[in-house]
């Protein structure tokens, strides 16, 4: 696959940070998602990243193992569903086994004997489940990834004898209990990191945490959204004032589109907080949503970078004015389109879309395209059934409602009608929208129905 570069205008000092990036920094925050930790040769090369800085206090956190919270997800349903969850629990087991003992050899045991012993409490913990606390139910059980992941990680960087030890992110950051979207409660938050990593830091050089989670004041576990790792690297930052931040990903840094979608992908080298920030809003999966407002706020450069190329500089987010004219493709998948009308053709007013966004806001789901006309008011949205669910349950009787699953939303910035041809090729378009610099579409490929 080739990489077009975008030529910063800065480019000289842009270089000349990434040959050397993190010197004389204080201290930075690493963030290794699942990919970059999926087996133990990803383990190795992580290791093989922190030996690049050995002068730096690094705060790393982590993610689940390769697709950990997809099985854990798999496990809840099938619970719920009263089906047998047994071999989807040992198939879990033995894929993190099976990294242990790659690992650690003849020094597996320990390891070994901690696995088990968490794996117990999965099982003890998927008897008090409740369908009626779904939500809840789903962060007690989703959180045991980055449980396993952040332990197994700690006892082998110790092995290799790291300077290091953990400190339990639902401990530290301190949440409400919105389970599955938790809001952060900042100013304790900000108090809890600063003084716990700190002191820890006095007598190591390397701290790791978990991605993803955080917790109530009542010592409940909860979640900061799907693929929230990357927002949790960004609260410890902001507590703590870090110098900057790396995501560690398996691309070579931001590009314009999915480098595994779209084979002419052109790479990034720097963006501005707002540019991310809007792409992130429309659903680049490469980073978190929430991840750019504390960094901006605070100043904190943002690194992505190639986990298996840790010598490329990959892209840099920070304050700066680049604008970028090329195009940008985000593609999000797994969308659902729901249209609300009124059967007797009454208009639909701002009091009608009100109790929309209202029941909206309540089961905690966001829109990612909505459009009205007279009498319907249609809005794109992730899939999650069990939250949807309850929307149209709560709304049936005020609204007659059409909707339509397993669509894909398409957002292309700087858009050009070539472009929006090469796109909509082969897909069944459901809603279209276009600014003058952007252009969005929910589809369907005709493929898909045949």
């Amino acid at each position: 696959m080739q990489y077009f570069f975008v030529l910063p205008l800065n480019y000289e000092k842009i270089a000349a940070y990434f040959a050397n990036p993190y010197k004389n920094k204080c201290m930075q925050v690493f963030k290794f998602g699942g990919a970059s930790i999926k087996s133990a040769d990803a383990v190795r090369n992580m290791v093989e990243i922190l030996k690049r800085f050995p002068d730096e206090k690094i705060l790393i956190v982590v993610s689940a193992m390769g697709k950990t919270t997809n099985a854990l997800e798999e496990i809840l349903h099938l619970k719920l569903k009263k089906l047998s969850t047994k071999a989807t629990i040992q198939k879990l087991y033995e894929d993190h086994a099976n990294i242990v003992n790659s690992l650690f050899d003849d020094h597996a045991s320990e390891p070994l004997e901690f696995l088990q012993s968490i794996f117990e409490e999965l099982e003890n913990s998927l008897e008090k489940i409740d369908i009626n606390h779904y939500d809840q139910s789903y962060d007690s059980i989703i959180s045991y990834g980055e449980i396993i992941s952040s332990n197994l990680l700690l006892k082998y960087l110790e092995l290799k004898e790291f300077s290091i030890t953990k400190v339990n992110a639902y401990e530290l950051v301190r949440t409400d209990d919105t389970f599955r979207d938790a809001s952060v409660n900042w100013i304790k938050t900000k108090e809890t990191i600063s003084e716990k990593v700190k002191n820890e830091f006095t007598n190591h050089q390397l701290l790791i945490t978990q991605g993803f989670l955080g917790g109530t004041e009542e010592g409940q576990i909860t979640t900061l959204g799907r693929e929230g790792s990357d927002f949790s690297a960004a609260i410890f930052a902001y507590s703590l004032n870090a110098k900057a931040v790396t995501i560690w990903k398996d691309v070579p840094g931001i590009l314009n589109a999915d480098p595994k979608k779209i084979q002419d992908a052109v790479l990034y080298q720097e963006l501005s907080y707002k540019e991310a920030a809007e792409m992130t809003y429309y659903g680049a999966s490469v980073i978190h949503p929430k991840t750019i407002k504390p960094l901006a706020n605070a100043g904190i450069p943002m690194h992505v970078r190639s986990f298996s190329k840790a010598d490329k500089g990959g892209t840099i987010i920070h304050d700066c004015k680049v604008i970028h004219e090329i195009p940008c493709i985000i593609i999000k998948e797994k969308q659902s389109l729901i249209s609300f009308q009124l059967n007797d053709f009454t208009f639909i007013t701002e009091s009608l879309i009100g109790k929309i966004f209202d029941t909206l806001n309540k089961h905690h789901i966001k829109i990612n395209m909505m459009q009205n006309t007279a009498i319907s008011f249609s809005i794109c949205v992730n899939d999650d059934l069990h939250r949807l669910d309850q929307l149209m349950s709560e709304l049936k009787n005020d609204f007659s409602i059409l909707y339509n699953t397993g669509l894909e939303l398409i957002t292309i910035k700087n858009f050009n009608e070539s472009l929006i041809d090469r796109m909509t090729h082969k897909k069944e378009i459901y809603l279209e929208q276009r600014t003058r610099k952007n252009y969005q579409v929910v589809v369907k490929s005709l493929e898909s129905r045949v």
